[in-house]
């Protein structure tokens, strides 16, 4: 992109997402819309065999329908100990409708008794930026931890109450959001884009 796009929609409902975005990129010259803002948005169905795919997926679907600039992501767990799952199906992991207890807790099962020296794991977040005249860009964020043996923390979401974070000395979910914000892998994905948003600016 040789400008910065007058409106750029973002793949969410989520107003707390689209506000971080917005204080990222203060003093830039676009109009940050949400799906909630956007009618007659298509479904979009997550199969993808990788955190990129299904953002691109997203991202392509929503730039195409609505001919605005999309910002799509994709994000999740991945363990060593377990292959890499949750990997892309981090969401679904428990089932559909399972709640972040239930997935993290089916987590917590697969690594009884793998010892603490084999529980590293990574949060990883892939955003995809499309344009209706199909130009792509992506960004990628991940963020270093381990695998507790039992939950802790009550903020956050997600996995966040069983991913130690080494450097914080704690978990995600004894973490304020702020200062999750600024180590997280959805963080570091987004400064990215913002980074790149102000070199087009320039």
């Amino acid at each position: 992109m040789h400008r910065i796009p007058d409106k750029i929609l973002i793949a969410t409902t989520n107003q707390g997402k689209v506000q971080e975005i917005r204080n990222l990129v203060k003093g830039l010259p676009a109009l940050f819309l949400s799906l909630s803002e956007v009618p007659g948005i298509p479904e979009v169905v997550e199969d993808g065999a990788t955190f990129e795919e299904n953002a691109l997926k997203k991202a392509r679907m929503m730039a195409y329908s609505t001919g605005i600039v999309t910002l799509a992501d994709d994000s999740g767990l991945c363990v060593d100990a377990l292959d890499g799952r949750p990997g892309v199906h981090s969401a679904r992991y428990a089932g559909d409708n399972a709640s972040d207890e239930e997935k993290y807790l089916r987590v917590l099962d697969e690594m009884e008794g793998v010892p603490d020296s084999e529980r590293s794991a990574r949060f990883v977040c892939a955003l995809a930026l499309v344009a209706s005249d199909g130009e792509e860009k992506l960004f990628r964020g991940a963020c270093e931890g381990r695998i507790t043996r039992e939950p802790r923390g009550s903020s956050g979401f997600g996995y966040d109450p069983i991913f130690y974070f080494e450097e914080a000395g704690c978990t995600f979910a004894e973490m304020d959001r702020e200062s999750k914000n600024r180590v997280s892998h959805r963080g570091r994905a987004l400064r990215q884009f913002a980074e790149y948003l102000r070199r087009i600016a320039q």
